[in-house]
């Protein structure tokens, strides 16, 4: 099951980055020409890459026999990714404004049907 997580999280991190094109950046910033990117896998989460980083945090928790060692990068991502969740979603609502607030409507943050 931990491997399935890993695989799963290889592949959603791959096509996250496939989907998005010459959209992605390392930081936070809206280049020229940017759009807002609602197909792939983006159709079901708005962070497909916050998501596969999640599960690759949960399979290493399940691997790891020492639980500090295991638990700390899912510690550490939801204390990160809290932060920066909010502060790219309102960037992009800034950018592109209503367009953005129905893409929201339609899709989940972090895992498809839940949250």
């Amino acid at each position: 099951m931990c491997r399935s997580f890993q695989a799963i999280a290889l592949w959603l991190f791959w096509r996250a980055h496939h989907d998005l094109g010459q959209n992605w950046s390392p930081t936070l910033q809206i280049r020229a020409g940017h759009t807002l990117i609602s197909n792939g896998v983006y159709q079901y989460i708005r962070h497909p890459m916050y998501t596969s980083v999640l599960l690759w945090c949960v399979a290493q928790a399940l691997l790891l026999p020492n639980w500090i060692a295991g638990f700390s990068g899912l510690m550490s991502f939801s204390i990160a990714c809290t932060t920066r969740i909010d502060r790219e979603e309102r960037m992009l609502l800034d950018r592109f404004g209503e367009e953005y607030e129905a893409y929201k409507q339609s899709t989940k943050r972090l895992v498809p049907y839940l949250f």
